[in-house]
Parts: C-alpha cells; sequence; structure tokens
C-alpha cells in the first residue's frame, strides 16, 4: 500500500472532530488529474446505465455496485487521502461493503421543490440492533467530483452530532449544507442522520460513496469485483472481500486474513510491531 497514507491519518482534532459530529471534510482529497479521471470514468458508466434503463440527461441516478464498473475507480479503494481516515474510524479487519455513485442534474423548470429526506444508513441494522445509539458499524467516503461550493447545487446535508440518536431529530437551524469543492472528499458515520438535495444550478452534481464496514457485515452490494483480484495487492483483496481460510476469516480472522493488520503493524502503528 502506498505509505502516503501515514501521513494522513486521523489527527486528534479530526478524531475529536468526528466523534463529535459524525463527519468530516477531507479537503483536497483528489488532485485535479485523478478529479478530471475519476469523472470521465463516472461519465462513461453513467452513459452506460442511462441507455440500458433508457434514462434521460436530466433523471436523477443512484447507481450500487459502482467499482466493478472502471478499472479508475478501483483506485480510490485505498486512496491514500481518505483510507487512513477510515482505518482510523474502524480499524483494519475491514471490507468495502459498499459503493454506489449518484448523479443530481440541474432540476427542470416547473419541478416541485421537496422536503429534505433524511435517512440513517443500513436500512435493517436500524431496527434490528435494539442499542441506543445503535453502532457505527460502518462509514462512507464521498468523493465530489463537481463544485458544490455554494448551496442550491444538491448538496448534501447533515444534521451535526445526530449519529448518537436513533431518531431523527427536529429538523432546524442545526442542519448543514456541506460545501465541497471538487477533489473534496467527506467521510461519515452511517448513523448520522443526513440527505441529499435538489439541485437548482446549471451543475450536474456527480459524488461516488464507497462504503467501509466490518467484514463480519453481508456486503450491500453484489460485489461484483472478481476480475480485480489476481492483479490487486493482499490489502486491495482483503477490502474487496477475499478470505484466504474461508468463511472463519470473516468472525475469527487469521493473519493472513488481514494482511491490513500486518501491514500497520509493520509500519508501528498498531501493537505487535
Amino acid at each position: 500500500m502506498d505509505k502516503q497514507s501515514l501521513s494522513h491519518q486521523l489527527t486528534d482534532e479530526e478524531r475529536a472532530d468526528f466523534e463529535a459530529q459524525g463527519y468530516l471534510i477531507i479537503r483536497n482529497a483528489l488532485p485535479k488529474d485523478m478529479v478530471s479521471r475519476a469523472k470521465a470514468a463516472l461519465d462513461r458508466v453513467e452513459a452506460k446505465h442511462r441507455k440500458q434503463h433508457g434514462l434521460t440527461p436530466d433523471e436523477h441516478m443512484n447507481h450500487l455496485d459502482a467499482i466493478g464498473e472502471d478499472d479508475v475507480l478501483l483506485e480510490l479503494l485505498d486512496w491514500p487521502t481518505t483510507f487512513p481516515k477510515v482505518w482510523g474510524a474502524l480499524g483494519p479487519y475491514i471490507q468495502l461493503y459498499h459503493s454506489h455513485y449518484i448523479v443530481t442534474p440541474p432540476l427542470p423548470e416547473g419541478r416541485e421543490k421537496k422536503r429534505l429526506g433524511w435517512h440513517q444508513d443500513s436500512g435493517r441494522l436500524n431496527n434490528d440492533i435494539e442499542s441506543d445509539p445503535r453502532p457505527r458499524i460502518s462509514v462512507k467516503i464521498g468523493f465530489f467530483l463537481t463544485d458544490a461550493s455554494k448551496p442550491g447545487r444538491g448538496n448534501f446535508h447533515v444534521l451535526p452530532g445526530s449519529h448518537l440518536s436513533n431518531t431523527l431529530p427536529t429538523e432546524s437551524s442545526e442542519a448543514i449544507s456541506v460545501l465541497v469543492s471538487a477533489g473534496d472528499a467527506v467521510m461519515f458515520d452511517r448513523r448520522v442522520w443526513h440527505a441529499g438535495s435538489q439541485n437548482f444550478s446549471e451543475i450536474t452534481r456527480k459524488v461516488l460513496f464507497f462504503g467501509y464496514s466490518y467484514r463480519w457485515l453481508k456486503p450491500r452490494d453484489d460485489m461484483t469485483v472478481e476480475h480485480y483480484m489476481e492483479r490487486s495487492d493482499p490489502i486491495r483483496r482483503q477490502l474487496l472481500g477475499a478470505s484466504p481460510t474461508g468463511g472463519f476469516g470473516f468472525t475469527s480472522p487469521a493473519d493472513e486474513d488481514i494482511p491490513l493488520k500486518q501491514w500497520l503493524e509493520r509500519q508501528g502503528i498498531l501493537p505487535g510491531a
């Protein structure tokens, strides 16, 4: 894994902010050339899916299992400015369990303005686990590939601190419209109450989301990634769901099941080095 990752670990201040607010903005996570490459890849994938499903350019899209669609997207799996924040929040026993992209075109004239659709991620998990607050279990990285640095551009919204509440807090002025530029990323706790919004600008909003969880959680997606395995290093294979020792490698993993842990130990980041 790229040793540049060691320079982008969660700082004490970032960890405190993330624990208190439930989200963290990572400015300039992607350099301009990678923004261009990732956006071009997403454009290719989007065009294919619009054709497959008969969608017009002004229709909203939320497509799952995205990572396997283009080799460029694989590069973001362990991107050095974002992935260290993930292992800092969840530890090394992790996987990619969900990837999707959202495309929010400008709202056609005359379309009715809607209320924000506040939600927590993970569906049934929020019904089946009884604790209050429920455990974190997963985090997402959102890579913003178009400019959303001004309100009204289909911005991501959060209720800061709401990850500590199982029920939706009263919507109020506490809601934040997250303002980010192309190349910025946002990491957020799956429990934080969040929402997408309508796009009143002339810019189509494009965001790629990678969700990371503990390896014992069943992936949200089909994980169409087998074509990446032979050309991936051991850490990427771990993140893509490989388990050399089989089923028990997810609940009682051996060293070969968790190469990320072994790498972090060699860097002196985890005890056991």
